[in-house]
């Protein structure tokens, strides 16, 4: 493999088409302003490099990054590339990642809106992100203490589990589908709506109007404060360790749970039941 260190590239395509190279401690950044430093290239290692330009990893092969920055100019870093491993980086530009294929990340920070999407299998521990439509339409997610602020987050993914994680995101999990939550708080309004088979099991639940038209819904041992009209139109099958601020038509199904500040039961197609633990 072949060594560049210390240098700096702002031309257009700068290193286009490489195979077999390491980058180190090199800057992608001044005024000629190009875009496309690595497209089409393979086999390629960038080690404490800084990125300040535009597009620099389309359509690559076996990429690996550590130490690195990728600031807000640095936009849609990452595209149509494969057999990824980010390491201890900040991606903080614009549509940082999209349609890529066997994602490694850890210790990274993203600040980074339309993060994620169409991504296949994808690994993150020890992450923190800060984006909307954070890893739509992604599948194959393995999320482990991942701390996430955010709007819209993880819209019609698919095959996907979460352990450990921290999300603060209104209108999270909308239609996603085989999707399993463990250990983990989840902030926002209007949680997992018109989901399909996705399950929490020990997990936190905040905020109002959560889990409403989904279908094999499950919940297991989890805690929900703030939680108000949860449950409306849902199959579901529920343990909950607190009392629910109101519950209102669960189409079918079985919540069990301490208490309820109001049970709504005005649609007669809905005939879930609410069941008190604690009588």
């Amino acid at each position: 493999m072949k060594t560049i260190q210390n240098q700096t590239f702002d031309e257009e395509r700068a290193l286009y088409g490489s195979d077999g190279l390491e980058a180190v401690s090199c800057r992608f950044d001044g005024p000629a302003d190009g875009e496309s430093a690595f497209k089409e290239s393979r086999n390629i290692t960038a080690k404490d490099c800084y990125f300040n330009l535009r597009y620099p990893f389309w359509h690559d092969e076996h990429l690996t990054i550590s130490g690195s920055e990728m600031t807000p100019a640095c936009r849609a870093a990452l595209w149509y590339s494969s057999d990824i491993s980010i390491r201890d980086t900040k991606l903080h530009g614009i549509k940082a990642l999209r349609e890529c294929a066997d994602v490694r990340m850890e210790n990274c920070d993203v600040i980074s809106p339309e993060f994620g999407w169409s991504v296949r299998n994808i690994r993150m521990e020890n992450c923190t992100a800060e984006s909307e439509y954070f890893m739509m339409r992604s599948e194959h997610l393995v999320f482990d203490h991942v701390k996430l602020k955010g709007k819209y987050s993880f819209q019609y993914i698919t095959d996907s589990t979460f352990t450990n994680c921290e999300f603060d995101t209104k209108d999270a999990f909308w239609h996603a589908k085989n999707v399993l939550v463990k250990d983990s708080v989840i902030r926002g309004e209007y949680l997992a709506w018109y989901c399909e088979n996705v399950t929490f099991e020990n997990c936190t639940i905040i905020g109002t109007q959560p889990l409403c038209y989904c279908r094999g819904l499950k919940l297991i041992g989890c805690r929900m404060e703030q939680a108000d009209l949860a449950f409306e139109k849902s199959e579901v099958e529920a343990e909950i360790t607190t009392v629910v601020d109101s519950i209102k038509n669960p189409k079918s199904g079985v919540i069990r749970v301490p208490g309820a500040g109001e049970v709504i039961m005005d649609d007669p197609g809905a005939k879930g039941r609410v069941v008190y633990t604690n009588e």
